[in-house]
């Protein structure tokens, strides 16, 4: 008989242990975009609850923002970087196909032969990440996993782009995810339709820009991010209250057992609407970090828990779900323990 293939020993429980963020320097209100754009701060902040975003500096990279996060996140859990095992790094503006950002975070952060990829499932990748995260830890591959949400959207926006010029912006989040004695992260709620990859998209591949590059040389156009609103939108209020309901199902909890809710900041009409249709209590601390910050895509979920715990708004060990979505489409949702910040 062949020797048999030993199997790690798995553990019970996975929790959020601790939250950090980081916000870019520059802050960008509407007034400095508004000409741009044809448009007003009025038209911006009924559109979509947005007063001001923050676009990154040219020292403020991907890899930058990342180790700010996650050192404020190891500190918030108690840990040191070489007590991580795995680093999952969500985003979609890295802008070089290899190596992965979270590799060279890892190693930033001074860890050595540590496992560590990227996920690209646009606004939904932070939450596709985290669920990476709890299963390698109940699978027991790894013992703490750092996960990191981070974009530079700036870097894809056409700033003349009425339609998505105002909406996105930069910056990261970081947690750490590792054992625990009871329940912290509830089984992902996760999904994707790949029919509606219109709705956002980088709006040409790279090859048709290099061709367009020999043809045209300097004249042709770089790839931005383009972004239909109205169907997103459309998607949003008709689909996720369904995956909201699963996320909370999967979890044995209810809404009414909710402390807070930490949707993807898109919106704040998309989240409006999915409070209505939710029917959330008044009791609950709903996150509206778009107002200041924008819509940070893969960072979104986790600079908006981190804001809602630094206002007091919300407090560690709250029941809170929270939801991703946007390009895919996709989407992907866990009721979560909020974890401590540094």
């Amino acid at each position: 008989m062949p020797a048999p293939i030993a199997t790690a020993s798995p553990i019970a429980h996975a929790a959020l242990l601790g939250l950090g963020a980081y916000r870019p320097r520059r802050v960008v209100p509407n007034a400095e975009i508004v000409d741009r754009i044809e448009s007003s701060d009025e038209w911006i902040r009924t559109r979509s609850g947005i007063t001001a975003r923050r676009w990154a500096e040219p020292d403020e990279t991907i890899v930058g923002m990342s180790v700010a996060a996650s050192r404020d996140a190891l500190a918030a859990a108690g840990l040191a970087a070489d007590q991580i095992d795995a680093v999952v790094l969500a985003t979609s503006s890295q802008m070089v196909l290899g190596p992965s950002a979270g590799a060279v975070v890892a190693t930033e952060l001074g860890m050595q032969d540590t496992p560590a990829y990227d996920i690209s499932a646009g606004c939904a990748g932070f939450c596709y990440a985290l669920g990476n995260a709890a299963s390698l830890v109940r699978a027991g591959q790894a013992r703490h996993v750092l996960v990191i949400g981070v974009e530079r959207l700036s870097d894809l926006l056409d700033q003349t782009d009425r339609t998505c010029a105002f909406i996105f912006a930069d910056g990261a989040g970081a947690v750490v995810v590792g054992p625990a004695e009871e329940e912290g992260i509830g089984p992902v709620a996760w999904g994707s339709d790949g029919s509606q990859t219109a709705a956002i998209k980088q709006d040409k591949d790279f090859q048709q820009y290099f061709a367009e590059v020999q043809e045209k040389g300097a004249e042709a156009e770089r790839p931005y991010i383009r972004m239909n609103g109205q169907a997103v939108f459309r998607w949003a209020v008709t689909f996720l209250e369904k995956a909201c309901r699963d996320a909370l199902d999967k979890s044995g909890i209810t809404a009414d057992d909710l402390d807070a809710f930490v949707p993807h900041q898109a919106n704040s009409r998309i989240t409006d609407a999915l409070i209505r249709t939710l029917g959330l209590p008044d009791t609950v601390a709903v996150a509206r970090d778009i107002v200041e910050t924008g819509n940070t895509s893969a960072a979104s979920i986790p600079m908006a828990m981190e804001q809602l715990l630094r206002s007091g708004g919300a407090k560690p060990g709250d029941t809170a779900l929270l939801l991703g979505f946007g390009a895919g489409l996709a989407y992907a949702g866990q009721v979560v323990r909020l974890p401590a910040i540094s």
